[in-house]
């Protein structure tokens, strides 16, 4: 029987509870295995400016799933040079765990942005998109994705850095674990 694996790329720059959320929604209402969270090297369609290192990442993402028995951590491609292409990724963890089906978890944003993925045609063959929703995007692509609606929070990577920077506090954003990283780390301040 085929295992059901959920794929949920970003990068966690930090990881925070909407990541969590997103990610426990999709493993209940598919009825996943597993879901793993995969934090890209280089994004190929934004730029990384926080200065935080790929072990930084690594470590908050660790505090962030602590205690889930199904979520773990894929670091494929964190061990590639340069801009990371979900195709290649894909085609590679396929090629190594044939006899698994894998459902790719994406933001709205993302799915609005699908006409522009690397070779999209064929990543379609090899995944099922699952899209979740998000504030002020649509759940709308030409492309083949299962929608799973989610509650609506405005949690984003970009705003927890900012808000560090601005010493605000960033309390019930995301996991304790990975904020005493963060303040013992000294992440974000300028």
């Amino acid at each position: 029987m085929k295992r059901k694996i959920g794929i949920l790329g970003g990068t966690f720059d930090p990881p925070h509870l909407g990541h969590l959320i997103i990610a426990n929604e999709v493993l209940d209402r598919l009825g996943l295995d597993e879901v793993r969270f995969m934090p890209n090297h280089e994004p190929p369609h934004k730029e990384r400016h926080s200065g935080t290192s790929v072990e930084n990442r690594l470590d908050m993402l660790e505090r962030a799933i602590d205690g889930h028995p199904k979520f773990s951590i894929e670091t494929i491609e964190l061990n590639q040079d340069g801009r990371s292409y979900t195709y290649d990724t894909m085609k590679t963890v396929r090629e190594k765990n044939p006899d698994n089906d894998y459902f790719f978890i994406i933001g709205a944003d993302m799915v609005e942005f699908l006409p522009h993925w690397y070779n999209i045609e064929e990543l379609v063959k090899l995944v099922q998109f699952v899209g979740a929703n998000r504030p002020n995007y649509k759940l709308e692509s030409p492309y083949p994705v299962q929608f799973v609606e989610v509650p609506m929070i405005e949690i984003s990577s970009s705003m927890i850095r900012d808000r560090v920077k601005k010493r605000m506090s960033i309390k019930y954003l995301l996991p304790d674990q990975v904020i005493r990283y963060i303040e013992e780390n000294h992440l974000y301040e300028t």
